[in-house]
């Protein structure tokens, strides 16, 4: 390919359900056998309880049938691959085997649009290549202030003695962090930075919905308050890329000005369309997953209280009791690190990876055709047995340096693996870093007595229902 030449998007997906269904559908006739095995038959209710709790059929699949295994949920029929082996084939030995946008992420297109989570290929790889250097140092400190700004004014609003649900006071305070370091809005201007928070939310609750309802169509439904909610969101982003284009952004450190200024080797720039559906994927990605790794970190600190003593002992000797640097959350925190790790072990946000088998592959004695819908899956994987002993404890010292090192490959993988590892992992993890040092240096959270915690799995893992806890002044 010639140096000038840019690469056209993909085409637009078919987001009609009767005809993806039919597809799929036609696609099976008389290759059932072809699958591994598994849950092969239509079974409603075993599809009804997957959509509740996918977790414990895995890992029942896993033990009767191995790694790699067949489920049928409602008309589709899946591959999951679980276990360390299994992710790095897919992740790290083959992905040139799979897609990702004719897998489950292309349910996600109607939203996010050809972002990095639709997009493959040499397409996928030259807007990647132009996004990296805005996630480079600087942007990382400049947002790490914008975090350290909105947490402190968050804090300001608990009260001790009170009960609050932490996971809406969490997702109240990533949407703020959001709209400023990764869209450069003002989240209390209504015009604009308010206005995009709260549309943002409408649109994602579709995702949030039973199966069946996300299938209906028309007026009224989840799916037109959620394209139009997308349409003020876009109107929003594209106006404010136009005023930046207009110089508005120099200067700035938020990652839509570094987007908008971001070139390729080549001299190419991201249109104007690709910066939208980029920003668009990272809110998506960004958002909810800090919000439910915060969330789920407090719950395990304060079922575990000697955790939360020792990353404040460990905080405030490291920081005086100031907010962290960048520098400190990266390196000088690392029984922080450890609990991050564990956290995310135990619930993984982004709890599975869906692809599509581009050609036929064979692994741990199974054939999977090609064509094949295939998972992998972070959640179940982080939990097999023979891999992480008692896998339901909660327990930071299995992440100890040396232990960490001593995992096979493939066994721990919250962000992904290989070429596609979240870009914004470094972003991710400074944001819950700072939140949960700042929140545990200042309260102690406790949870109401006989609190049963439920997880939900739609679109990524958070606790169902919110997370309430006691706040105490320390």
């Amino acid at each position: 390919m010639a140096s000038h030449e840019v690469l056209a998007a993909p085409a637009p997906l078919d987001t009609n359900p009767l005809r993806s269904i039919a597809a799929d559908l036609a696609g099976q006739l008389g290759r059932r056998r072809a699958f591994p095995p598994g849950h092969t038959r239509f079974d409603l209710a075993l599809s009804r309880r997957f959509s509740h709790d996918p977790l414990p059929i895995l890992l029942d699949l896993y033990e009767r049938h191995g790694p790699v295994f067949s489920i049928r949920i409602l008309h589709r029929l899946m591959v999951f691959m679980l276990g360390p082996r299994a992710n790095q084939f897919v992740l790290v030995s083959h992905p040139e085997l799979f897609h990702w946008r004719e897998g489950n992420f292309g349910d996600l297109w109607p939203l996010i649009g050809d972002g990095l989570l639709t997009i493959d290929e040499a397409y996928h790889d030259r807007v990647r290549a132009i996004m990296m250097p805005a996630f480079h140092r600087e942007q990382i400190e400049a947002s790490t202030a914008v975090m350290a700004q909105e947490t402190e004014r968050a804090l300001g609003s608990l009260q001790p003695g009170r009960v609050l649900d932490i996971y809406a006071w969490m997702r109240n305070l990533a949407m703020r962090i959001a709209m400023r370091a990764l869209l450069g809005l003002d989240p209390d201007d209504r015009a604009r930075g308010a206005a995009a928070a709260e549309h943002f939310e409408r649109a994602l609750s579709f995702y949030g919905t039973e199966p069946q309802v996300r299938l209906l169509r028309g007026p009224g439904s989840p799916w037109a308050r959620m394209l139009a909610s997308r349409r003020v969101l876009e109107a929003i982003i594209m106006e404010e890329i136009a005023r930046r284009r207009a110089g508005a952004q120099r200067g700035r450190l938020d990652v839509l000005s570094l987007l908008i200024g971001a070139r390729g080797e080549d001299g190419s720039r991201l249109t104007d369309r690709e910066i939208h559906d980029q920003v668009m994927t990272l809110m998506f990605a960004g958002h909810d997953t800090s919000t439910s790794t915060v969330s789920f970190l407090v719950y395990e600190t304060a079922r575990h209280p000697q955790v939360a003593e020792r990353l404040r002992q460990e905080a405030a000797a490291v920081t005086g009791g100031a907010a962290p640097t960048p520098a400190q959350l990266a390196r000088e925190l690392p029984y922080l690190e450890m609990v991050l790790d564990e956290t995310l072990r135990l619930y993984p946000p982004a709890w599975i990876g869906p692809r599509r088998a581009l050609a036929s592959f064979q692994l741990a004695g199974q054939t999977v055709p090609a064509g094949a819908y295939v998972n992998y899956s972070s959640w179940a994987s982080h939990r097999l047995a023979d891999v992480f002993p008692d896998p339901e404890a909660f327990v930071p010292a299995r992440f100890a340096p040396e232990r960490k090192t001593a995992l096979p490959r493939g066994a721990y993988v919250p962000f992904g693996g290989g070429q596609r590892i979240c870009i914004g992992k470094r972003f991710g993890q400074t944001e819950v870093k700072l939140v949960a040092t700042m929140l545990l240096g200042r309260f102690r959270l406790e949870l109401p007595p006989g609190h049963r915690m439920h997880v939900r799995q739609m679109p990524t893992l958070s606790p169902d229902g919110g997370l309430p806890v006691r706040v105490h002044a320390l």
